[in-house]
């Protein structure tokens, strides 16, 4: 697959400088500073391949946000080599910026005080967007994202939904090859949040956009992303296939079983009991032990059994199991 992003050995330090209380604290802080080096971003590399939907994700504080605005050019590397559709982000900037889309969630690129439509128009003046290729782009848009509803609106008296929706479309009006989504979801009811989810999906399908999404809603993740880069404290924990990821952070199953009547011997020496309800209880089980089948055969042959399902460990399970394990890092 060609890679549309490269990134190597990238790191991004910052100084913080302590300070200290009272009148003597704050003199010596002034005159002595105490300063550390704090690594943002730590060491990460990897690769993006063109089409690919890429999760970014891990806690506040992981490297995030420092990431993406490395690789958008905003910030300047301390170290390392990135290049965004072979071109290095630092280096020529302007000619990087024709080749992306970003949306951050909490900020938008529209004009306050112009309506909608007019936003539009003075983005395609700003990117020198051929007339006809522009009509031809935002039509889709129009119609994928259901604008037109509120295009004659100002920026200003749009709901976030519809702002939100404005912002994806301002950030395809030069169709790029590569959208940065950071957080673009947040705040939002959950109509809103399908219309997006199902605009990158179309535009991943239709135009092969690449895009890397950070997200807190594992809802985004679940339904977008055929991959995941998970980071914490600055460095890669986890990169990979989504099902590979929760397969390996959480490599057990639940078994619910509803018994006919009570019975004391519920133990099983390859399972552990984490919850009971009435006649209803959850057996947790490492699939490497022993299999679903074999587990229910044995219980079933001690316990009378009225029903069952088997739950599979899903992104939440996987997720929290990253913060869990890397927390102390």
């Amino acid at each position: 697959m060609e890679a549309v992003i490269e990134v190597h050995d990238l790191v991004k330090e910052y100084i913080i400088t302590k300070k200290e209380s009272g009148l003597r604290g704050s003199l010596k802080s002034l005159l002595f500073p105490q300063k550390t080096i704090v690594n943002g971003v730590d060491g990460i590399s990897f690769s993006i391949g063109k089409g690919e939907i890429v999760g970014y994700i891990g806690p506040n504080g992981a490297g995030k946000s420092t990431t993406i605005k490395m690789l958008t050019g905003i910030l300047h590397p301390t170290s390392g080599s990135i290049k965004v559709c072979g071109i290095s982000p630092q280096a020529d900037r302007k000619s990087v910026v024709r080749k992306l889309g970003v949306v951050f969630g909490q900020r938008t690129q529209l004009y306050w005080d112009l309506r909608l439509g007019e936003s539009f128009e003075l983005l395609r003046r700003i990117y020198q967007i051929d007339l006809a290729a522009y009509e031809e782009t935002l039509a889709i848009l129009r119609d994928v994202l259901k604008l037109d509803e509120f295009m004659d609106t100002p920026v200003r008296q749009l709901s976030l939904g519809q702002r939100m929706r404005g912002d994806l479309a301002a950030a395809m009006l030069h169709a790029p090859s590569v959208l940065f989504l950071d957080e673009p979801t947040i705040g939002l009811d959950a109509d809103a949040k399908h219309a997006i989810r199902n605009f990158i999906k179309e535009i991943n399908r239709t135009r092969g956009v690449t895009v890397i999404l950070t997200t807190h809603d594992l809802d985004d993740v679940e339904q977008l992303c055929n991959r995941l880069v998970v980071v914490n404290h600055g460095k890669i924990v986890e990169d990979g296939p989504i099902d590979t990821i929760i397969h390996k952070l959480a490599p057990y199953r639940l078994l619910v079983v509803e018994l006919k009547q009570p019975c004391e011997d519920l133990v099983h020496p390859a399972a552990t009991i984490i919850k009971q309800d009435g006649l209803k209880i959850w057996y947790q089980f490492e699939k490497k032990r022993i299999s679903a089948a074999e587990l229910i055969s044995d219980l079933s042959q001690k316990l009378p059994i009225q029903d069952l399902s088997v739950k599979e460990p899903d992104i939440e399970d996987a997720i929290r199991e990253v913060y869990k394990t890397t927390s102390a890092v």
